[in-house]
């Protein structure tokens, strides 16, 4: 999907997807009830209603398998930017153990991998161009200096043991949160979903084929159910993405003071 389409509201997706949904229904109505008009129109009729219900399952079960891997993602997502910011207010809380030049300097690093996470990877990571090689300098930097502090009584060995293991935790969650944003439903699942929806709405042209206010009433609510189902899948399939992808708005939140 391209950026444009997922930045849009929920509401303008809704829209688009509406109409795009509507010309090939409009499309496939015209074209098989002018087939039923013909020598085609006895065979058309002769489409078995138990058809759809089979049609109907695999459906859903598409729609169900692809829904789990998007809400899957989008709280996978969700748990790497808590846990990241968890980890940094831990590393600031701790940090008031450090002697005062000490401090200053780790809540000064831990400021600037926000504002850098911030500015910098989030607009990378909604374009899904986001770089896992790249270091993120002010989190090593706060490592080399814990690493290198010479604690002097027994409360900074313990805050040095917790920082060095929270600014791992840290670490790690920028790499998930980094790999996650990378997520998305690919073009052959949603070119399943569309040819099995467009299969559906022929059968259930050609079962009422009949009948022609029945056919486009029944069309109209199986593609309606379609539509659903794209605005949902669109509005959170990348999940750093759009007006429902995860926001940096708990890391802001732990910015510390320096």
């Amino acid at each position: 999907m391209s950026e444009w389409f997922h930045d849009l509201p929920v509401a303008w997706i809704a829209v688009v997807v509406l109409v795009a949904i509507a010309l090939p229904l409009a499309a496939i109505y015209a074209i098989v009830m002018r087939l039923a008009r013909g020598g085609r129109g006895e065979a058309m009729r002769s489409v078995s209603p138990g058809l759809l219900p089979p049609l109907g399952i695999v459906f859903a079960l598409m729609v169900g398998f692809l829904a789990a891997g998007v809400w899957s993602d989008s709280d996978k997502a969700r748990d790497a930017v808590s846990t990241e910011a968890s980890a940094l207010r831990s590393v600031v809380l701790l940090s008031d153990q450090l002697p005062a030049a000490t401090r200053t300097r780790m809540r000064v690093l831990v400021a600037r991998h926000i504002e850098d996470a911030v500015h910098r990877e989030w607009p990378a990571m909604a374009r899904q161009d986001a770089d896992l090689a790249a270091v993120p300098a002010p989190l090593v930097r706060a490592q080399d200096l814990v690493l290198t502090f010479k604690p002097r009584d027994p409360g900074e060995v313990d805050a040095q043991r917790q920082l060095v293991a929270s600014l791992e935790t840290a670490l790690d969650a920028r790499r998930q949160r980094i790999i996650i944003s990378d997520s998305r439903v690919n073009a052959v699942k949603w070119l399943g979903l569309l040819a099995l929806a467009t299969v559906m709405l022929i059968a259930i042209a050609c079962v009422h084929s009949a009948n022609r206010r029945a056919a486009l009433l029944a069309m109209s609510l199986f593609a309606t159910s379609v539509v659903v189902v794209v605005v949902m899948l669109v509005a959170q399939d990348e999940p750093f993405t759009g007006h429902l992808g995860q926001k940096p708005d708990l890391l802001e939140q732990v910015i510390p003071e320096t």
